[in-house]
């Protein structure tokens, strides 16, 4: 029988088991490695016409319907900041003071006026949105899910294998840029140019934020760039297909960034929301807009003044495009050791994490999976860790 048609049979032995959560004979681990052996992803199950999910996507109602669940009475809007005239005089000052802002109260912000053009952002949304929907036989030659030697990717659920809780409805092709540095010929062709274009705007926007996010920190201008902290870029493009069960699922359990900093491109698709006072509120596209993250990295150095927030992903019936470029330590500075910055400390005011390095730090983000907590409390220096 040829592969294509033992990956349709799978998928529909998948979507016709119906098991109760009583039936002892349920084998999560086979379903879930009978479905990564197909290398179709969840766009394989759409495309083969299967009208339930699996059980392995199911999540439990407490993480779908809440005390948290956004409400159209909770009048919260994620901030908005235009980036023009950042260069220098009042509008800079504005600008920063709207930065420090949000990274203290939200971890979350959005950007307008960037400098990045908008038909670079758009062939970037069309060129991820191309590449998830060819035909699965085209897509399997990329799968892995190894990220030490493969540098471009495609997968489904990066950590499908490691969590024990409910998978998450997406597909992902990621670009591992080691300090800026990859070689065009290792990307898919369908989507080779309009990466290699976009990753260069997006570096230029990141020394801008940088420099920003040092100032309002009352630091040096090239601080943050000076301790080599957002020097390599992961350029993970997911692709969340139509769900003919969204109200069961999630594209994106709820989680915090592991990165320093994470710019998010999305298409005209909600489903992003970001958890703000207790509450999910939306994060609504905006034309020519980045969706700008305070990763876990910032907030450890910060000491907590900068938060990395928990955000999530909604399911729906209309797929979904979305871009994240997490920004970490220089290959060079994979070892080094952070901390909170010295000159942010005070008696009243004294370090709350322990020195970590990068490695260690998504080493145990790695096997922990997207779980729904966040990996910093487990660097608190008020807790019990093995070195």
């Amino acid at each position: 029988m040829p592969y294509a048609d033992i990956s349709l049979v799978l998928f529909v032995d998948m979507e016709l088991k119906v098991i109760s959560e009583e039936d002892s004979s349920y084998d999560r681990a086979k379903e879930v490695k009978d479905f990564d052996e197909t290398k179709a992803g969840v766009k394989g199950l759409v495309d083969s016409g299967a009208v339930k999910i699996p059980k392995f996507f199911i999540h439990p109602p407490e993480s779908l319907l809440n005390s948290t669940t956004s409400s159209s009475e909770v009048c919260f809007q994620v901030p908005v900041i235009d980036l023009e005239g950042y260069e220098g005089g009042q509008r800079r000052k504005e600008i920063l003071d709207g930065i420090f802002a949000a990274s203290e109260t939200w971890g979350f912000f959005q950007v307008v006026n960037h400098g990045v053009p908008v038909g670079i952002m758009d062939n970037m949304v069309e060129a991820v949105r191309r590449f998830h929907e060819q035909p699965k036989d085209v897509k399997m030659k990329w799968y892995s899910r190894d990220c030490k030697q493969q540098p471009v990717r495609y997968f489904c659920n990066g950590d499908l294998l490691v969590n024990q809780g409910a998978a998450n409805w997406r597909d992902s092709i990621a670009f591992d840029f080691h300090d800026g540095q990859l070689d065009p010929q290792l990307f898919p062709p369908i989507c080779r140019e309009a990466v290699s274009e976009y990753i260069k705007h997006v570096i230029e926007l990141r020394t801008t934020l940088s420099e920003l996010l040092s100032e309002t920190l009352e630091l040096h201008s090239d601080y943050l760039a000076s301790i080599g902290c957002m020097e390599t870029e992961s350029l993970v493009c997911h692709y969340y297909p139509a769900c003919p069960e969204p109200e069961l699922t999630l594209g994106a359990t709820k989680h915090s960034d592991p990165s320093f900093l994470t710019i998010l491109l999305q298409d005209d698709n909600r489903g992003l929301q970001v958890l703000h006072q207790s509450y999910w509120i939306d994060v609504p596209p905006l034309p020519g807009a980045f969706v700008i993250n305070i990763g876990d990295f910032i907030q450890l150095i910060t000491n907590d003044k900068f938060k990395s927030v928990e955000h999530r992903v909604l399911a729906g019936q209309a797929p979904r495009v979305s871009v994240a470029c997490f920004f970490y330590p220089s290959m060079a500075n994979k070892h080094k050791p952070y901390g909170p910055i010295r000159e942010l400390l005070t008696e009243s005011n004294p370090p709350i994490y322990r020195e970590i390095h990068v490695t260690e730090y998504m080493a145990y983000f790695r096997a922990k999976g997207l779980d729904g907590n966040s990996s910093l409390p487990h660097f608190n220096l008020q807790c019990n860790y093995t070195t």
